[in-house]
């Protein structure tokens, strides 16, 4: 069994996504990060296939591009990863020992999750100023639409450093606004749930044709 084959023996592209920090949900879904990917449109099983993008391949495929590896420098990051022990021959042991996450890792799974969160707080804060925008001189501004004004640029600046930074520029990101991004994504996580249940709320309470049925 050569590196390759162990890795793929033993680890499938949706363990590599989490333990790179990507959110899978319960359906095998996660937001692809090989493009602007704002809802979960890349299946991640064994294998992975992103339905926006295309992208598509086995774990090591997946490691490579997401690290901008060739096909055995990911394999050996999966190994390394992994805790796969293989010999100078190539040759890999089939049964992998899990190490602990180095804090390579730990940092490079905070900058995805930081970087997953402020896309999506971006996102919506386009939305807000389009979308609560006064349409008259005296009327009030929404607070949201000030949220909007107040925070966009900061936000896109936060994202800017994460997408393109040094690794030191991206550490601080994370060190000195890590928490604060938490915070961020929480609130989203429960105004999406608020808007989803309105939504059925609605939808329940709507008739379903004219006559009422």
């Amino acid at each position: 069994m050569n590196i390759f084959e162990a890795v793929k023996e033993n680890v499938t592209a949706r363990q590599a996504a989490e333990m790179y920090g990507i959110r899978v949900n319960r359906n095998g879904m996660a937001c692809c990060p090989f493009h602007d990917d704002r809802y979960p449109s890349m299946k991640v099983d064994k294998r992975f296939h992103c339905f926006g993008c295309q992208a598509d391949g086995d774990v090591i495929d997946f490691a490579a591009r997401l690290y901008g590896l060739n096909n055995l420098g990911a394999a050996m990051k999966l190994t390394s990863d992994f805790g796969i022990s293989y010999d100078n021959k190539g040759r890999a042991s089939p049964r992998p020992v899990k190490k602990k996450i180095s804090e390579e890792l730990r940092l490079k799974q905070a900058e995805l999750q930081c970087c997953r969160i402020l896309s999506e707080y971006n996102h919506l804060l386009g939305k807000w100023k389009t979308e609560y925008a006064p349409e008259t001189l005296g009327e009030e501004w929404h607070p949201l639409f000030v949220e909007a004004l107040q925070k966009q640029t900061y936000t896109e600046y936060l994202l800017d450093t994460l997408l393109a930074g040094t690794t030191e520029e991206k550490a601080a990101i994370v060190k000195e606004h890590g928490k604060e991004v938490i915070r961020i994504g929480e609130r989203i996580s429960g105004l999406v749930a608020r808007h989803k249940a309105g939504r059925d709320e609605h939808s329940r309470l709507a008739p379903t044709g004219t006559d009422g049925r």
